[in-house]
């Protein structure tokens, strides 16, 4: 298994096709959250996920450059699929994510919009809380930042 790192230009329609599909089975079905998954976003974004040896989609994150969402790089659409879960991919997809930004970006800030409940998560990541909870699309959310990603 390996980390796929491309922009949206170099997926081919069936890994676009599966991204959404994982993206919509995790926060839309698993979440019961309704919510405009396709935001105009993932043109901009830089797209990194792992699949098994079949092709199944385990672990995905979308990574949008400054000025974009936020004035900083941002993380999100963060997941890890059922098949996924319980091999430790939650934290190999967020070493990987931000390696891969230091390696684009360089040591740059990196801000996130996450589901309150999981901010000890980030915080491992070295992530600080700079807003209050407030609701996103039904579900409690904070702003956290990375002051720099080395």
């Amino acid at each position: 298994m390996r980390w796929h790192w491309q922009s949206f230009e170099q997926l081919s329609v069936t890994q676009l096709y599966r991204l959404l599909a994982a993206r919509e089975a995790v926060f839309v079905v698993e979440q019961a959250c309704a919510y405009l998954d396709a935001d105009g976003l993932d043109p901009e974004a830089m797209h990194l996920w792992r699949e098994d040896e079949g092709g199944a989609l385990l672990a995905y994150a979308r990574v949008l450059p400054p000025g974009t969402r936020y004035p900083e790089v941002s993380i999100g659409r963060v997941l890890t699929t059922e098949r996924g879960r319980g091999r430790g991919l939650g934290r190999a997809l967020m070493a990987e994510v931000l390696r891969q930004i230091s390696e684009q970006f360089g040591p740059v800030a990196v801000r996130i919009s996450a589901q309150a409940h999981l901010q000890a998560f980030y915080q491992d990541f070295g992530f600080t809380t700079v807003s209050t909870p407030y609701m996103e699309d039904g579900i409690l959310h904070v702003e956290m930042v990375r002051r720099d990603c080395p």
